[in-house]
């Protein structure tokens, strides 16, 4: 059986990579295309010896993308992290990294027709429902990926891909704070349960007997630690309305500390059993989201100031992440923004095994 070829533009969004497609290039039903896509990043295998993957969560990452039929977009974008040592494909959150694929991924695939300079792109996120515009430099009428722009996680410099979000509160647990509370509490550990963007539990990480500054390979070994906060995952899902969340990789989990080099709080978060090299890009606006709530765990470790638009610097393992918020007379959060950068990698085919889409399942 000969093997299948799907059109496919391998993309790196921010701190991590993707296999970006159009949805037209993938099965319509859903759990064949779920086949496809662990077929593809190669998964569940830890190495992904035999897929795309890179053997990280970060890495394993796909962007599936259609023209929008939606007045207020123009494409629309559906994320799905594949699982690397499980044969399971997660749809419950949002990616803000490879979110800044999306534009340039857009303009590629002619679903958007590139402007000079600036060419605006308006996504529908449908995992959340939520819109965000990516402004992209096209000063020669197609995508400039060089520029001057360097970002922790990521190597050199590249050009910048401003992502502005509003109404991302609640995005998928139907309220910023969706137990209703600004702390709860789960054996015996204090937390903040918020969703900004991100579902994300927050605990400080010397009431679990950390210090914060531990590295990632120190973090990934500790598996009392791990177990601790798996507990207090499992408890917290059902409670921030994302059910048996046992399966899936939200909400993540952060470890809070003082800031060190200058920025607003330091952070070491999970994704949701490994830690994170960096912070994703919605994990970090939900935990500066925190940062600015009295009474929050961030409360006394985050150094902010009262102005009403703030620009906070979340540490993490490789630097820092910084997030632009934005707050109305009442200092209620009504927007963010913040700067990725993003590159094409390779545009071509990626082949599975015919047995995984056979031809008598038909085209996409």
């Amino acid at each position: 059986m000969r093997q299948r070829r799907i059109p496919c533009l391998l993309m790196r969004g921010g701190t991590s990579k993707a296999a970006c497609f159009l949805a037209e290039d993938l099965p319509q039903d859903k759990d064949l295309r779920d086949r496809v896509l662990l077929a593809v990043m190669g998964s569940p295998d830890r190495r992904q010896i035999d897929g795309l993957g890179g053997a990280d969560p970060l890495t394993s990452k796909v962007a599936i993308i259609r023209r929008s039929t939606r007045p207020d977009a123009d494409v629309d974008y559906l994320f799905a992290q594949v699982n690397v040592d499980r044969a399971s494909v997660d749809y419950g959150q949002n990616c803000g990294n490879i979110l800044a694929a999306v534009g340039p991924f857009a303009v590629e695939r002619g679903l958007v027709a590139a402007s000079r300079p600036v060419t605006e792109v308006r996504i529908f996120m449908e995992n959340t429902g939520q819109l965000a515009t990516a402004q992209l430099a096209t000063p020669h009428g197609e995508i400039d990926y060089d520029g001057d722009l360097q970002i922790d996680g990521v190597p050199g410099t590249a050009a910048e891909v401003l992502l502005n979000f509003s109404d991302i509160a609640g995005s998928s647990c139907g309220s910023l704070l969706p137990t209703g509370n600004v702390r709860d509490l789960f054996d015996g550990v204090q937390v903040t349960c918020i969703d900004n963007g991100m579902p994300v539990v927050l605990l400080r990480a010397a009431d679990l007997g950390r210090s914060g500054y531990e590295t990632r390979e120190q973090l990934d070994n500790d598996e009392q630690l791990k177990a601790h906060l798996e507990a207090i995952r499992l408890q917290a899902g059902p409670r921030m309305n994302l059910g048996d969340v046992s399966q899936r990789t939200v909400p993540k989990m952060t470890l809070l500390a003082e800031p060190r080099a200058g920025g607003t709080i330091s952070s070491r978060t999970f994704i949701p059993h490994r830690c994170h090299a960096s912070i994703g890009v919605l994990g970090a606006v939900s935990v500066a989201s925190a940062c600015l709530l009295p009474g929050s765990v961030a409360d006394g470790l985050a150094r902010i100031s009262n102005e009403r638009d703030q620009r906070l610097s979340v540490e993490h393992p490789g630097g820092e992440f910084s997030v632009l918020l934005q707050r109305d007379s009442q200092h209620q959060l009504t927007g963010a923004g913040l700067l990725r950068t993003a590159r094409l990698i390779f545009s071509g085919d990626v082949q599975i095994p015919g047995y995984i889409w056979p031809e008598q399942y038909g085209e996409a």
